[in-house]
């Protein structure tokens, strides 16, 4: 049986050293323009499908509330509740009619809003122009405003009950201290309070430019037909600027132990500190150093040492979110409230360790092979596709990013791996966030603060 299951695991690395460089050549080509209006526009045509992906980007998330966390969530949300003369269900009947797909979100960094659609005219004109419809002529009416204002304040009244989402509150307001990614998207109970039709009106005006936007198109069409679909959406639309640059994120100047009494038998742990931007030199080192550490589900180190060996945790991880600026590093667990002491101390001196020795060579080959012969199944599909576009262009990646990634992935050595860790995570200097019983408190060792008002 072992020899079986042996040479089927010697057969499946064969096709996937096989199959991995043909799909890297076959990936698609990019072609990037600039819009009659100054947007920037990435476009991939793709006969697979007669469909089509549509994906504005705008720089314009919740960086960007300023005092009022919550209203660039909020913005985004109501452009599809009233726009152009037509309520909120009559343009949910105009997409649905031709079946098409409307989509959108609003993160940290930015807020888009898209449609997919069938490629034949009939149904794509009317896709694209109740698109346009949403993205120029947003009403922003009183009841509509009132509706999704009452939905964000349950929504905070939630997050107010749930320690993971009290936890990641924390630890963001911790680290990014009075930096614009401290806040919470979602805005908090004095935040919403603040917020008016008149602000989320001048925050459209003043974000959701031509100037200020990425266009992403991905689908059966050909590149005239693509630049007339980009000019139709965006013709309306003012040039406008483009948003300011972010302040830098500040690194960490000593060490934070934070307690937030919760009444659970689970204490809920955060530790962490500013990780790395997109486009970041470091990025693949530091993508591939995660994998093995704690990226990798039950491959991982972490899951290794604190469930299967100590059985600490259900669930233990580590990652990087990379952001405009330096987005977190985060190692994150549960654990039953007496074992908290115990479950941090091994975290720590796992992290400890892994910046002083790097990953194993076996570790390191696993995690390679990992994400190498994943890497094309994240691009199997237009949606898929037209997310990493997004992402090359709102962060100005090279146009090549996605043709070079595999190269990138299989350059990383452990050397490299070593070096880079000791130079950009100092262990000493890390936030920590506990949510837990009140014994979690005396098994830490710190003081019991109330950090979880804004």
């Amino acid at each position: 049986m072992d020899n079986k299951i042996a040479r089927t695991v010697m057969q499946l690395l064969f096709v996937i050293m096989c199959v991995v460089p043909a799909l890297a050549e076959a990936l698609p080509e990019i072609q990037t323009w600039q819009s009659p209006k100054g947007a920037k526009v990435l476009f991939v045509q793709s006969k697979t499908l007669p469909m089509v992906d549509i994906r504005i980007v705008f720089d314009a998330g919740s960086a960007r509330d300023g005092e009022t966390s919550g209203l660039a969530t909020l913005t985004n949300a109501l452009l599809v509740e009233g726009a152009g003369g037509l309520t909120a269900q009559e343009l949910a009947e105009r997409f649905e009619s031709v079946g098409s797909e409307y989509i959108n979100d609003s993160m940290r960094d930015m807020a888009f809003v898209g449609v997919r659609s069938l490629v034949e005219k009939k149904y794509l004109d009317v896709a694209v122009t109740t698109l346009a419809t949403v993205l120029n002529q947003p009403e922003f009416n009183q009841k509509e405003f009132d509706r999704e204002l009452s939905r964000m304040k349950v929504a905070v009244q939630s997050r107010q009950q749930s320690p993971s989402d009290i936890a990641d509150e924390t630890f963001y307001k911790a680290v990014y201290k009075d930096h614009p990614y401290a806040s919470p998207p979602g805005g908090t109970a004095e935040s919403l309070k603040k917020l008016t039709v008149v602000d989320v009106s001048a925050f459209h005006k003043q974000y959701y430019v031509s100037s200020n936007a990425t266009v992403v198109v991905v689908g059966a069409l050909d590149r005239k037909q693509a630049e007339k679909l980009v000019n139709s959406l965006m013709e309306s639309l003012p040039v406008g600027e483009r948003a300011k640059a972010l302040p830098e994120v500040p690194q960490l100047s000593q060490e934070q132990i934070i307690y937030v009494p919760y009444p659970s038998t689970q204490s809920h742990i955060l530790v962490g500190l500013p990780g790395m931007q997109r486009g970041d030199e470091d990025y693949f080192t530091l993508y591939v150093a995660n994998h093995s550490f704690g990226g990798s589900g039950f491959a991982s180190r972490l899951v290794e040492s604190i469930r299967e060996e100590r059985g600490l945790a259900y669930s233990v991880y580590s990652y990087f979110l990379p952001m405009r600026e330096a987005g977190p590093f985060i190692m994150g667990m549960q654990t039953k409230a007496d074992q908290t002491q115990e479950a941090i101390g091994l975290l720590k001196s796992e992290l400890r360790q892994y910046i002083a020795e790097g990953p194993d060579e076996k570790e390191l080959t696993d995690s390679i092979s990992s994400i190498t012969g994943g890497f094309p199944l994240n691009l199997d599909s237009n949606k898929e596709l037209s997310g990493y576009l997004a992402m090359i262009g709102f962060y100005n990646l090279p146009e090549d990013y996605l043709h070079k990634f595999i190269a990138n992935i299989e350059g990383v050595k452990k050397k490299d791996i070593v070096q880079v860790l000791k130079r950009r995570i100092d262990a000493d200097k890390m936030v920590t966030v506990v949510v837990g019983a009140d014994a979690a408190a005396a098994d830490i060792g710190v003081s019991v603060n109330d950090v979880g008002g804004e």
